[in-house]
């Protein structure tokens, strides 16, 4: 199994990349865990304690989860991912199974901030976007998808996405292999990674 992470700043454009590679390869070739699913759950909290919550700091994340079910998967075992809720703050009674493939995307703001994930990782990917045009898909994001309202949208940006992104996700741009600009639309560097995938999984 290629375990592939594909980090970037919240609104880089992760998503697109990892559709992108999907789309170029063999759907039972492919699986994909998110970092999203893995938030702990703080579904019990009061709604004052939820709305502090900080979605981009490290410890937000239940990393040994993650990594456990990353190990499974390539023991040829399969997994049950999370499903979370940014509106309720706490994970579903569902889950998604995903099924051991060639090829795992893990995808996530700060799975590089984890050195025992990264330890796992065969190829680390950064996603690199202007802050500028990430700040407005946030904001898009936030009020369609996760119910704020613009003001507490742009609140919450200054007071968490833009110092965690400065202190955590930035610097583990560092010890990224690849590095892909301004996101989905960089079509050849997407290329260049999907080719390279095709290559070490010998499709032709």
């Amino acid at each position: 199994m290629l375990v592939i992470g594909i980090a970037g700043g919240s609104g880089s454009g992760k998503t697109s990349v990892v559709k992108k590679i999907i789309q170029s390869l063999p759907k039972e070739r492919v699986s994909v865990l998110s970092q999203d699913a893995y938030y702990k759950d703080n579904g019990d909290l009061p709604q004052e304690e939820k709305e502090r919550i900080n979605f981009d700091h490290p410890s937000a994340i239940e990393w040994p989860l993650l990594i456990e079910h990353v190990r499974q998967l390539q023991s040829g075992n399969a997994v049950e991912m999370p499903v979370y809720s940014y509106v309720t703050c706490g994970r579903s009674r569902e889950t998604i199974p995903v099924k051991p493939c060639d090829v795992l995307l893990v995808e996530g703001i700060l799975i590089f901030t984890d050195p025992g994930l990264c330890q796992i990782l065969d190829l680390k990917v950064f996603v690199d976007t202007d802050a500028d045009e990430r700040l407005i898909r946030i904001i898009q994001r936030d009020v369609i998808e996760r119910g704020r309202g613009l003001d507490k949208s742009i609140i919450h940006y200054q007071n968490f996405v833009k110092p965690m992104h400065e202190l955590f996700i930035e610097p583990s741009k560092r010890l990224a292999d690849i590095i892909i600009p301004v996101g989905g639309q960089n079509e050849k560097g997407i290329d260049i990674l999907t080719s390279k995938i095709r290559q070490t999984l010998g499709i032709v």
